[in-house]
């Protein structure tokens, strides 16, 4: 687990994304689809980013390697051990000090027989024999092509390829789709050996059990915007310890905790709130949640939220 005390190994602070897109003719307009996200990582520690599809996650990850399209319009802040992330930073440490397992299985070539994709520049033989092994994965594998394999084989090997280097950060976008449970646990049990040894660990996920199993730190996004960052013992410990209306409501509809949902759906981006983002849902709303809301420090964590608790 990370020093409380330590820098951030990677800091996101209220990063803001659009696209711009013809609306009537040859009219433009941008559409905000991330607004005020902050994420920290700090080196030995793993951040899970939670929350509804539609609310960002993904594209959070894509800023973070610099593989948005053309047409973004990026504001806000991303620095790496305390660096602006810029192109030629990427360039120097992209594959060997920054990896990615993206969501997306078109990320792995077809034309390239998976074991020469997992070594890459920054593995070996042995290293690739070993994560076989750890992810149950036939040595037969190696020598096929990405067609030849089912989903879930797939998804293990796009995660061999960002964590056989041992980067100091990891981003994993959704690795577990496809995977059984006994395969996601064993996916995130080695991730968790990867923080304990140093490295820094982004997690995006919709699970939330796995996440709390094996992370330090929770990030909700809610609808474009970090709504709470908090430590995942808050999470386990219950709804009277996190701060946020949504964090909340997020864990009473984990099936485990009652399965609960709230009236509404999260708004899509062209249709957002000048304000608090989840202020149309939320109970405790009062004309102070119209006007923009700023991340604090509260309680041992951050909120995005007037009248949190």
């Amino acid at each position: 687990m990370a020093d409380a005390a330590q820098p951030e190994l990677l800091e996101v602070r209220e990063l803001s994304i659009g696209f711009r897109r013809y609306d009537r003719g040859l009219e433009q307009r941008e559409l905000q689809v991330i607004r005020q996200v902050s994420v920290p990582v700090k080196e030995g520690e793993i951040v899970a980013v939670v929350g509804a599809s539609g609310s960002g996650k993904s594209l959070l990850a894509h800023a973070i390697m610099g593989i948005l399209p053309a047409n973004a319009q990026v504001s806000g802040e991303i620095r790496y051990q305390g660096e602006p992330m810029t192109a030629a930073l990427r360039q120097r440490i992209c594959g060997q000090e920054l990896a990615l397992a993206p969501q997306s299985l078109t990320y792995l070539d077809p034309l390239m027989k998976t074991g020469k994709q997992i070594q890459g520049p920054y593995g070996s033989e042995e290293k690739r024999k070993r994560i076989f092994q750890r992810y149950e994965l036939a040595e037969k594998a190696a020598k096929q092509y990405p067609f030849q394999l089912s989903g879930g084989m797939s998804r293990r090997i796009l995660i061999a390829t960002a964590v056989i280097g041992e980067a100091k950060l990891i981003i994993a976008d959704e690795p577990t789709p496809g995977m059984t449970l006994a395969t996601a646990k064993r996916v995130m049990a080695h991730f968790r050996e990867l923080a304990d040894q140093g490295s820094g660990i982004l997690l995006i996920t919709h699970d939330i059990d796995l996440a709390l199993a094996c992370a330090d730190r929770i990030a909700v996004l809610y609808a474009g915007s970090t709504v709470e960052i908090a430590e995942a013992a808050d999470f386990s410990a219950g709804p009277a310890s996190l701060r946020h209306p949504y964090s909340r409501a997020l864990w009473q509809a984990i099936p485990q905790n009652g399965f609960v949902p709230i009236p509404g759906n999260q708004p899509y981006p062209d249709a957002l709130p000048a304000g608090c983002g989840f202020a149309p849902r939320c109970p405790q709303r009062t004309r102070e949640c119209d006007a923009p809301v700023p991340l604090r420090a509260f309680r041992d964590g951050e909120v995005r939220c007037v009248w949190a608790t």
